[in-house]
Protein backbone atom coordinates (compact mmCIF):
# COMPACT_ATOMS: atom_id res chain seq x y z
CA UNK A 1 0.00 0.00 0.00
CA UNK A 2 1.33 3.53 -0.55
CA UNK A 3 2.31 5.33 2.68
CA UNK A 4 0.16 7.63 4.37
CA UNK A 5 1.70 11.11 4.44
CA UNK A 6 1.97 12.95 7.52
CA UNK A 7 2.75 16.15 8.90
CA UNK A 8 3.67 15.53 12.66
CA UNK A 9 2.28 18.89 14.39
CA UNK A 10 4.64 18.52 18.04
CA UNK A 11 6.41 20.05 21.10
CA UNK A 12 9.44 17.25 21.45
CA UNK A 13 9.03 16.15 24.60
CA UNK A 14 10.57 12.82 25.20
CA UNK A 15 6.94 10.77 24.40
CA UNK A 16 7.13 13.07 21.01
CA UNK A 17 10.61 11.57 20.50
CA UNK A 18 9.10 7.90 20.26
CA UNK A 19 6.34 8.75 18.52
CA UNK A 20 8.47 9.90 15.72
CA UNK A 21 10.33 7.18 15.73
CA UNK A 22 7.83 4.74 15.45
CA UNK A 23 6.23 7.14 12.47
CA UNK A 24 9.62 7.30 10.85
CA UNK A 25 10.14 3.20 11.15
CA UNK A 26 6.73 2.29 10.05
CA UNK A 27 6.13 1.54 6.50
CA UNK A 28 3.13 2.42 6.02
CA UNK A 29 3.57 6.10 7.22
CA UNK A 30 5.51 8.52 5.29
CA UNK A 31 6.45 11.92 7.25
CA UNK A 32 6.74 15.26 4.96
CA UNK A 33 6.85 17.60 7.20
CA UNK A 34 7.47 18.30 11.23
CA UNK A 35 6.09 21.44 12.71
CA UNK A 36 6.59 22.72 16.54
CA UNK A 37 4.59 24.62 19.08
CA UNK A 38 5.48 25.50 22.71
CA UNK A 39 4.29 22.71 25.33
CA UNK A 40 6.72 20.10 27.01
CA UNK A 41 9.36 22.70 25.89
CA UNK A 42 9.38 26.16 24.15
CA UNK A 43 9.05 26.45 20.61
CA UNK A 44 12.03 27.67 19.88
CA UNK A 45 13.81 24.59 21.97
CA UNK A 46 11.01 22.12 19.82
CA UNK A 47 12.09 23.21 16.87
CA UNK A 48 15.60 22.56 17.84
CA UNK A 49 14.72 18.82 19.11
CA UNK A 50 12.89 18.22 15.75
CA UNK A 51 16.00 18.71 13.88
CA UNK A 52 18.17 16.77 15.63
CA UNK A 53 16.28 13.48 16.11
CA UNK A 54 15.12 13.37 12.76
CA UNK A 55 19.03 14.38 11.55
CA UNK A 56 20.34 11.62 13.79
CA UNK A 57 18.02 8.60 12.80
CA UNK A 58 19.34 9.59 9.24
CA UNK A 59 16.20 11.47 8.02
CA UNK A 60 17.76 15.07 7.77
CA UNK A 61 15.55 15.50 4.29
CA UNK A 62 12.39 16.22 6.06
CA UNK A 63 11.54 20.17 6.36
CA UNK A 64 11.01 21.59 10.17
CA UNK A 65 8.88 24.55 10.54
CA UNK A 66 8.52 26.44 13.86
CA UNK A 67 5.33 27.44 14.99
CA UNK A 68 3.69 28.99 17.83
CA UNK A 69 5.25 29.96 20.56
CA UNK A 70 2.30 31.00 23.03
CA UNK A 71 -1.32 30.11 23.93
CA UNK A 72 -3.88 31.85 21.68
CA UNK A 73 -5.67 33.76 24.67
CA UNK A 74 -4.23 32.54 28.47
CA UNK A 75 -0.88 33.26 29.93
CA UNK A 76 1.84 31.11 28.60
CA UNK A 77 3.44 28.55 31.02
CA UNK A 78 6.96 27.82 31.87
CA UNK A 79 7.19 24.41 30.27
CA UNK A 80 7.46 20.91 32.59
CA UNK A 81 11.65 20.43 32.62
CA UNK A 82 10.66 18.12 35.55
CA UNK A 83 8.96 15.74 33.33
CA UNK A 84 11.03 15.94 30.05
CA UNK A 85 14.36 17.58 31.20
CA UNK A 86 15.25 21.23 30.57
CA UNK A 87 15.94 19.81 26.80
CA UNK A 88 13.01 18.14 26.67
CA UNK A 89 14.99 14.75 26.12
CA UNK A 90 15.60 13.89 29.80
CA UNK A 91 18.85 15.83 29.63
CA UNK A 92 21.07 14.93 27.40
CA UNK A 93 24.65 14.64 28.30
CA UNK A 94 25.81 15.33 25.19
CA UNK A 95 24.28 16.56 21.25
CA UNK A 96 25.80 13.89 18.79
CA UNK A 97 27.27 15.26 15.45
CA UNK A 98 24.67 15.56 12.82
CA UNK A 99 24.45 17.21 9.46
CA UNK A 100 23.66 20.94 10.02
CA UNK A 101 20.60 22.74 8.47
CA UNK A 102 18.19 25.66 9.06
CA UNK A 103 14.62 25.64 9.83
CA UNK A 104 12.03 25.50 6.92
CA UNK A 105 11.36 29.80 6.73
CA UNK A 106 7.50 29.18 6.70
CA UNK A 107 6.06 29.49 9.94
CA UNK A 108 4.28 25.99 11.06
CA UNK A 109 0.77 27.17 10.11
CA UNK A 110 1.82 28.37 6.14
CA UNK A 111 3.47 25.28 6.11
CA UNK A 112 0.53 23.09 7.25
CA UNK A 113 -1.64 24.86 4.58
CA UNK A 114 1.09 24.57 1.66
CA UNK A 115 1.15 21.00 2.11
CA UNK A 116 -2.62 20.63 2.29
CA UNK A 117 -2.86 22.57 -0.74
CA UNK A 118 -0.06 20.74 -2.60
CA UNK A 119 -1.41 16.80 -1.82
CA UNK A 120 -5.60 17.79 -1.18
CA UNK A 121 -7.16 14.55 0.41
CA UNK A 122 -3.92 12.87 0.53
CA UNK A 123 -2.28 14.29 3.87
CA UNK A 124 -3.01 12.94 7.82
CA UNK A 125 -2.17 16.09 10.43
CA UNK A 126 -0.77 14.04 13.46
CA UNK A 127 -0.80 16.86 16.23
CA UNK A 128 0.32 16.24 19.64
CA UNK A 129 0.72 19.12 21.45
CA UNK A 130 -1.27 22.28 22.46
CA UNK A 131 -2.88 23.13 18.68
CA UNK A 132 -2.16 26.44 18.22
CA UNK A 133 -0.70 25.57 14.89
CA UNK A 134 -3.64 23.97 13.35
CA UNK A 135 -5.91 26.30 15.06
CA UNK A 136 -4.04 29.17 13.12
CA UNK A 137 -3.46 27.36 10.02
CA UNK A 138 -7.43 26.78 9.50
CA UNK A 139 -7.18 30.34 10.01
CA UNK A 140 -4.92 30.83 6.61
CA UNK A 141 -6.93 28.53 4.82
CA UNK A 142 -10.46 28.14 5.90
CA UNK A 143 -10.70 25.21 4.02
CA UNK A 144 -8.42 23.38 4.94
CA UNK A 145 -10.78 20.54 6.63
CA UNK A 146 -11.57 19.77 3.37
CA UNK A 147 -7.94 19.56 1.97
CA UNK A 148 -6.69 17.14 4.66
CA UNK A 149 -7.06 13.55 4.32
CA UNK A 150 -7.61 13.66 8.47
CA UNK A 151 -6.49 15.11 11.88
CA UNK A 152 -5.36 13.06 14.90
CA UNK A 153 -4.89 14.68 18.19
CA UNK A 154 -3.36 13.23 21.04
CA UNK A 155 -4.97 15.12 24.07
CA UNK A 156 -8.19 15.48 25.89
CA UNK A 157 -9.79 12.86 28.06
CA UNK A 158 -13.86 12.00 28.16
CA UNK A 159 -13.85 9.29 31.29
CA UNK A 160 -10.39 9.08 32.66
CA UNK A 161 -9.37 11.61 35.14
CA UNK A 162 -7.19 14.39 33.61
CA UNK A 163 -3.56 15.35 34.69
CA UNK A 164 -3.47 19.23 35.17
CA UNK A 165 -6.41 19.08 36.95
CA UNK A 166 -9.51 16.65 37.71
CA UNK A 167 -10.96 17.68 34.42
CA UNK A 168 -8.55 18.58 31.83
CA UNK A 169 -5.39 16.84 29.45
CA UNK A 170 -1.99 19.09 29.51
CA UNK A 171 -2.40 19.93 25.69
CA UNK A 172 -5.84 21.24 25.69
CA UNK A 173 -5.87 22.68 28.78
CA UNK A 174 -2.20 24.73 27.61
CA UNK A 175 -4.70 26.21 24.31
CA UNK A 176 -7.73 25.65 25.49
CA UNK A 177 -9.27 28.25 22.64
CA UNK A 178 -7.48 26.81 20.02
CA UNK A 179 -8.50 23.47 21.19
CA UNK A 180 -12.33 24.85 20.88
CA UNK A 181 -12.02 25.98 17.07
CA UNK A 182 -10.47 23.11 16.17
CA UNK A 183 -13.17 20.56 17.15
CA UNK A 184 -15.69 22.90 15.76
CA UNK A 185 -13.42 23.65 12.13
CA UNK A 186 -15.50 20.44 10.71
CA UNK A 187 -11.87 18.05 10.42
CA UNK A 188 -12.02 14.36 9.91
CA UNK A 189 -11.04 14.38 13.87
CA UNK A 190 -10.29 11.68 15.76
CA UNK A 191 -9.26 12.23 19.65
CA UNK A 192 -6.98 9.82 20.77
CA UNK A 193 -6.84 11.04 24.81
CA UNK A 194 -6.14 9.50 28.48
CA UNK A 195 -8.87 7.59 27.85
CA UNK A 196 -6.41 5.40 25.91
CA UNK A 197 -3.11 6.61 26.80
CA UNK A 198 -3.51 5.54 30.33
CA UNK A 199 -3.76 1.79 29.02
CA UNK A 200 -0.57 1.44 27.84
CA UNK A 201 2.30 1.54 29.44
CA UNK A 202 6.30 1.54 27.88
CA UNK A 203 8.74 -0.14 30.06
CA UNK A 204 12.17 0.54 29.96
CA UNK A 205 13.38 -2.75 29.68
CA UNK A 206 11.99 -2.41 26.42
CA UNK A 207 14.22 0.81 25.50
CA UNK A 208 16.97 -1.35 27.03
CA UNK A 209 16.75 -4.13 24.25
CA UNK A 210 16.16 -1.60 21.31
CA UNK A 211 19.12 -0.25 22.50
CA UNK A 212 21.06 -3.42 22.96
CA UNK A 213 19.98 -4.42 19.33
CA UNK A 214 20.56 -0.91 16.95
CA UNK A 215 23.68 0.23 18.73
CA UNK A 216 22.99 3.58 16.85
CA UNK A 217 23.01 7.07 18.42
CA UNK A 218 19.14 8.20 17.88
CA UNK A 219 18.25 5.10 20.71
CA UNK A 220 20.42 5.89 23.04
CA UNK A 221 19.41 9.20 23.18
CA UNK A 222 15.60 8.25 22.97
CA UNK A 223 16.53 5.77 25.93
CA UNK A 224 18.19 8.54 28.07
CA UNK A 225 15.15 10.48 27.76
CA UNK A 226 12.80 7.46 28.60
CA UNK A 227 15.06 7.04 31.35
CA UNK A 228 14.43 10.19 32.49
CA UNK A 229 10.16 10.41 31.59
CA UNK A 230 9.80 7.25 33.50
CA UNK A 231 11.95 8.48 36.52
CA UNK A 232 8.82 10.85 36.65
CA UNK A 233 6.18 8.18 35.87
CA UNK A 234 7.08 5.18 37.95
CA UNK A 235 7.17 7.93 41.18
CA UNK A 236 3.54 9.13 40.63
CA UNK A 237 1.75 6.49 38.97
CA UNK A 238 0.78 3.14 41.12
CA UNK A 239 -0.37 1.57 37.96
CA UNK A 240 2.93 1.67 36.62
CA UNK A 241 4.49 -1.31 38.23
CA UNK A 242 8.02 -2.02 36.27
CA UNK A 243 10.03 1.34 35.70
CA UNK A 244 7.80 3.18 32.73
CA UNK A 245 5.96 5.26 30.99
CA UNK A 246 2.97 6.40 29.14
CA UNK A 247 3.25 6.47 25.71
CA UNK A 248 0.77 9.34 24.98
CA UNK A 249 2.01 10.45 21.64
CA UNK A 250 2.71 7.26 20.29
CA UNK A 251 -0.82 6.22 20.25
CA UNK A 252 -1.96 8.68 17.92
CA UNK A 253 0.37 7.07 15.54
CA UNK A 254 -0.70 3.21 16.26
CA UNK A 255 -4.34 4.88 15.42
CA UNK A 256 -3.36 6.11 11.94
CA UNK A 257 -1.67 2.44 11.05
CA UNK A 258 -3.98 0.56 13.46
CA UNK A 259 -7.54 1.92 14.01
CA UNK A 260 -8.76 -1.78 14.92
CA UNK A 261 -6.43 -1.91 17.84
CA UNK A 262 -9.45 0.84 19.21
CA UNK A 263 -12.69 1.21 20.13
CA UNK A 264 -14.36 4.66 19.56
CA UNK A 265 -17.01 6.46 20.19
CA UNK A 266 -18.52 9.21 17.82
CA UNK A 267 -19.82 12.59 19.24
CA UNK A 268 -19.61 16.55 19.72
CA UNK A 269 -16.37 17.60 21.46
CA UNK A 270 -16.32 21.19 23.66
CA UNK A 271 -13.78 22.40 25.44
CA UNK A 272 -14.00 24.56 28.22
CA UNK A 273 -12.29 27.63 27.63
CA UNK A 274 -12.37 29.59 31.11
CA UNK A 275 -12.78 28.72 35.20
CA UNK A 276 -11.95 26.28 37.57
CA UNK A 277 -12.71 23.19 34.08
CA UNK A 278 -10.49 25.46 31.93
CA UNK A 279 -9.01 22.72 29.39
CA UNK A 280 -12.11 20.10 30.08
CA UNK A 281 -13.37 18.33 26.72
CA UNK A 282 -16.97 17.82 27.36
CA UNK A 283 -18.42 14.99 24.61
CA UNK A 284 -21.79 14.92 23.98
CA UNK A 285 -22.67 10.93 24.55
CA UNK A 286 -26.61 10.96 24.45
CA UNK A 287 -27.14 13.30 20.80
CA UNK A 288 -30.63 11.97 21.00
CA UNK A 289 -31.53 14.13 24.07
CA UNK A 290 -31.62 18.08 23.54
CA UNK A 291 -30.36 19.79 26.26
CA UNK A 292 -31.81 22.59 27.07
CA UNK A 293 -27.63 24.21 27.95
CA UNK A 294 -26.83 26.57 25.39
CA UNK A 295 -24.20 25.08 23.13
CA UNK A 296 -25.24 21.62 22.37
CA UNK A 297 -27.54 22.68 19.53
CA UNK A 298 -27.12 20.40 16.25
CA UNK A 299 -25.10 21.28 13.69
CA UNK A 300 -21.45 20.86 15.11
CA UNK A 301 -19.43 18.39 13.87
CA UNK A 302 -18.81 15.06 15.77
CA UNK A 303 -15.72 13.97 16.58
CA UNK A 304 -14.22 10.46 16.99
CA UNK A 305 -12.41 9.68 20.52
CA UNK A 306 -10.85 6.82 21.19
CA UNK A 307 -12.91 5.34 24.46
CA UNK A 308 -10.64 1.95 24.98
CA UNK A 309 -7.61 0.40 23.03
CA UNK A 310 -6.19 -3.13 23.00
CA UNK A 311 -2.68 -2.63 25.26
CA UNK A 312 -0.71 -5.35 24.64
CA UNK A 313 -1.38 -5.28 20.57
CA UNK A 314 -0.14 -1.65 20.60
CA UNK A 315 2.93 -2.71 22.45
CA UNK A 316 3.93 -5.64 19.90
CA UNK A 317 2.99 -2.91 17.45
CA UNK A 318 5.60 -0.78 18.31
CA UNK A 319 8.31 -3.18 19.46
CA UNK A 320 8.15 -5.03 16.26
CA UNK A 321 8.12 -1.54 13.90
CA UNK A 322 11.52 -0.37 16.34
CA UNK A 323 13.12 -3.09 15.90
CA UNK A 324 13.49 -3.17 12.13
CA UNK A 325 16.74 -2.27 11.54
CA UNK A 326 16.21 -1.15 8.22
CA UNK A 327 14.59 2.45 9.36
CA UNK A 328 17.82 3.91 10.76
CA UNK A 329 20.16 5.24 9.16
CA UNK A 330 24.21 6.02 9.42
CA UNK A 331 24.61 9.83 10.31
CA UNK A 332 27.85 12.08 8.97
CA UNK A 333 27.57 15.48 9.79
CA UNK A 334 28.61 18.73 11.84
CA UNK A 335 27.03 19.57 15.37
CA UNK A 336 23.89 20.96 14.99
CA UNK A 337 24.27 24.33 17.15
CA UNK A 338 20.45 25.23 17.39
CA UNK A 339 20.28 22.35 20.87
CA UNK A 340 21.13 25.13 22.97
CA UNK A 341 19.45 23.93 26.13
CA UNK A 342 21.51 20.31 26.08
CA UNK A 343 24.60 22.57 27.10
CA UNK A 344 25.32 22.69 30.40
CA UNK A 345 25.18 26.10 31.30
CA UNK A 346 22.02 26.42 30.47
CA UNK A 347 19.06 28.53 31.97
CA UNK A 348 17.16 25.87 34.16
CA UNK A 349 13.40 26.88 33.52
CA UNK A 350 11.48 27.86 36.82
CA UNK A 351 9.32 25.03 38.19
CA UNK A 352 5.50 24.58 37.97
CA UNK A 353 3.23 22.03 38.32
CA UNK A 354 0.94 22.45 35.34
CA UNK A 355 2.24 19.19 33.84
CA UNK A 356 1.85 16.46 31.55
CA UNK A 357 1.16 13.60 34.10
Amino acid sequence: MTPIKIIYDTDPGVDDAMALYFALAHPGLDVVGITTTFGNVTVEQAAANALYLSALAGYAHIPVAKGVAAPLVKPSEAPPDFIHGRDGLGNQPIRHAVPSRALDPRSGAQFIVDMARAHPGEITLVAVGPLGNVCAALRLEPTLPQLLREVVIMGGTVAEPGNVSPVAEANIWNDPHAAEQVFAAGFQLTMVGLDVTHRVVTELSLFDAMARHHQHPAIDTLRHAVAFYADFYTGVHASIQRKGCFAHDLLAFVYVVAPQLFETERGVVRVAVDGIANGQTMMNRRAHIQYPQMGWAEGRPATTVCMRVDAPACLALFEATMMDKAWLKPVVGQVDSVGVASRQDAAVAPPHRHSSV
